[in-house]
């Protein structure tokens, strides 16, 4: 499975991904919109990863390239492309469905639990996967669910914490890729506006959580093996 990465920041590495590539021998590329104006061909690829950012995805007078960006990512629907997006890039997927995104009542940061929206988790893509597990939060947004996308996974603090659309679109405002190193990361570069909250946990609770670590992870590896599964049957 060919995957290539839409990157929007030098700091937001790609976590457990980049190590799923490896261990499953799949070629991993990557665009970052800030430098570039050459685009992948939406044949050059099987999965398609949006990441998450600390710009806001209305924030064009900053980061003109968002525009592209979002083109690009319309594009890459229309052209029948799975497509993942996590955090920012859940965001950009529902602006570009047409859905609000919107500052949250609350932020999320730090390790919460979610639940799938749907009793059982009727949904085929996400059957084998966990109906609730404990993951990393890092966002003060959020969205609607878009017309004709399905509600995946709710939290406590965030009552849209995913959708799919098409069974081949996956928006995330969770982040299933994190490793202890890039939370250290995010702790490190945004730490002092981190605030306090009902949602907000200290960097202590942040760090170490090695359950919490290997169980985000084999949620990611199973949700990539299933995008897999339905580029390669």
């Amino acid at each position: 499975m060919k995957i290539h990465v839409l990157q929007h920041s030098a700091l937001n590495t790609l976590g457990s991904i980049e190590e799923y590539a490896r261990t499953r021998n799949h070629p991993l590329e990557s665009t970052r919109f800030y430098e570039t104006k050459n685009p992948p061909a939406f044949d050059s690829f099987d999965l398609l990863i949006i990441m998450g950012g600390p710009m806001g995805i209305y924030d064009y007078e900053e980061n003109p390239w968002l525009n592209d960006e979002k083109a690009f990512i319309k594009r890459a629907i229309n052209a029948g492309n799975s497509i993942l997006g996590i955090c920012l890039g859940a965001q950009l997927l529902a602006d570009v469905l047409g859905a609000r995104v919107y500052d949250n009542r609350c932020r999320e940061m730090g390790w919460f639990p979610i639940k799938a929206a749907v009793a059982g988790n009727k949904l085929e893509f996400l059957k084998g996967l966990p109906e609730d597990i404990v993951v990393f939060h890092w966002h003060s947004r959020t969205f609607d669910i878009p017309d004709g996308a399905m509600h995946l996974f709710r939290s406590e603090g965030c009552e849209n914490q995913g959708f799919i659309y098409g069974n081949r679109v996956i928006a995330l405002q969770f982040h299933p890729e994190v490793t202890d190193e890039r939370i250290k990361s995010m702790i490190g570069r945004f730490g002092l506006a981190i605030g306090s909250g009902p949602f907000i946990q200290k960097k202590e609770e942040m760090l170490g959580q090695e359950m919490y670590l290997a169980g985000t992870k084999e949620f990611m590896f199973k949700l990539l093996d299933r995008f897999e599964e339905m580029t390669h049957p």
